[in-house]
């Protein structure tokens, strides 16, 4: 039953990204690729404030799997970033390339710091 679960939640986040990817590419026409930062950024805060809910059993270990493997895992996409890295840099667009590699690195890692934050003000 967690295996079905833990698909439906992955399924329902892959729509959600799906939807957040095509609202911000609609307006967004540049050449840093703001929707899949966008998404990274929100599932990474958001990934920070499910394992402080979870260090601190607000949540159970089964809402926090299938949160955070389930609808995060579908949701957020690292592969795409790395292959629009990759684009960037195989069309010489080097200071974009460079820009996006460090803020794919180290913004997350802010993100979740501040979403483990969040998750434990109740402490």
């Amino acid at each position: 039953m967690t295996f079905l679960l833990v698909c439906l939640c992955g399924g329902l986040g892959a729509v959600a990204r799906f939807v957040l990817n095509t609202s911000i590419q609609r307006w967004w026409n540049r050449l840093f690729p703001l929707s899949t930062f966008v998404i990274n950024v929100i599932a990474t805060f958001c990934a920070g404030v499910a394992a402080a809910a979870f260090a601190h059993q607000v949540v159970a270990e089964s809402t926090y799997l299938l949160f955070v493997t389930g609808f995060l895992g579908g949701f957020s996409t690292f592969s795409t970033a790395i292959n629009e890295m990759v684009s960037l840099g195989r069309n010489r667009h080097f200071v974009t390339f460079a820009v996006y590699l460090l803020l794919t690195i180290v913004v997350p890692v802010l993100c979740v710091a501040a979403g483990w934050m969040v998750g434990s003000l109740g402490d």
